[in-house]
């Protein structure tokens, strides 16, 4: 009897010092998110096109009723942007410009994001259908995502420890492809963050503001520094939709160079806009009725109708009332891999 209940309490002890079962996951990721008043992640992400990877340095910092400071910076280039969210609205701040996007958004509660643990554990709560496996020594959580501006993408892959801290996302397309992939570096779950963190004024005044800072190659006007020499030659989309072909090209002076008009016609109108960037002397805040959206090489401001951005110091606009979101996306993203080519093409 004795040996019977001594074999009884080394299976207890044995049981009682196992890992956390794949079924508690879950719960713990999301006491854990739910509990956190402040929280810094840092790490690398990978935005995966069909021919091109853009990496990113990549950081957020949150404190508890909706601030969020999100960093990312190019590894190519060092282009950095900041999405920003306090009690004053959501920006997107490009330092390199001095000048903001602000939304009316809901950003970051209204899709999936892969560095925000809200966001994460809300799609573990939103899909009735998850999943968690083991694989070796790591939790995966399998859910669905929702990512509005950008159907392709259908699933994605949490991968925690286990102490259900969080160590990774792969986000995939309905055929399994992973499009985007996060690596967490270091997380804190009881970061102190202070409001003042998430106040613009402070990061843009981080940033250099008179010409006297600016490099040689930079051509300064009473208003602006522009960044490179004047935009000589059209961008021109690789993706266009079918039956839809160029039918006009005009480029008209600014104060700060060349901008380019180039018109589609066909089944699928649009207008794409594209000029030299230019350095405001004071930070230029530009309102948008829309939402910040990742593309592969940098942050747009996507409206109902169009998508702005800067990529390679050049900004571009593009405006469409037949075009949907996801196709704004697709145009904007095949000019991210074009080169320049002359206008008389």
């Amino acid at each position: 009897m004795k040996k019977i209940l001594l074999i009884g309490l080394i299976l207890l002890t044995i049981c009682g010092c196992k890992s956390t079962k794949p079924t508690n996951v879950i719960e713990k990721f999301q006491n854990k998110v739910a509990d956190s008043k402040s929280y810094y992640l840092k790490g690398t992400m990978q935005i995966i096109g069909d021919e091109d990877t853009f990496n990113y340095d990549i950081e957020t910092v949150y404190l508890k009723d909706n601030n969020y400071k999100v960093t990312l910076v190019n590894q190519v280039n060092n282009h950095e942007q900041i999405i920003l969210r306090n009690n004053e609205g959501i920006f997107v701040i490009t330092p390199s410009l001095n000048k903001s996007f602000k939304f009316q958004s809901e950003w970051p509660n209204n899709s999936s994001q892969t560095y925000i643990l809200e966001a994460l554990s809300k799609d573990i709560k939103n899909d009735k259908e998850t999943t968690v496996t083991e694989e070796d020594g790591k939790y995966i959580i399998k859910t669905k995502v929702n990512y509005p501006n950008n159907n392709e993408l259908t699933s994605q892959k949490i991968i925690v420890n286990k102490k259900a801290i969080l160590e990774g996302v792969e986000v995939s397309d309905s055929a399994g492809n992973v499009k985007i992939k996060l690596a967490v570096n270091k997380i804190d779950m009881k970061y102190n963050a202070d409001t003042k963190d998430f106040e613009l004024n402070k990061l843009i005044n981080q940033q250099p503001t008179n010409k006297e800072e600016k490099t040689d190659e930079e051509n300064c006007t009473e208003t602006s520094c522009e960044k490179t020499s004047s935009l000589e030659s059209a961008i021109y989309p690789l993706y266009l939709p079918a039956e839809t072909k160029l039918s006009n090209t005009e480029t008209v002076e600014t104060d700060n160079g060349q901008r380019v008009i180039l018109t589609f016609s066909g089944d699928k109108n649009f207008v794409l806009v594209e000029e030299q960037s230019v350095f405001y002397d004071e930070h230029e805040i530009i309102p948008v009725y829309g939402d910040p959206l990742m593309l592969a090489d940098t942050v747009a401001a996507l409206s109902d109708n169009s998508i702005y951005w800067t990529s390679n110091n050049v900004d571009y606009y593009l405006t469409s009332k037949d075009l949907s979101s996801g196709e704004l996306l697709t145009i904007a993203n095949s000019l991210g891999n074009s080169v320049s080519v002359s206008e008389s093409k």
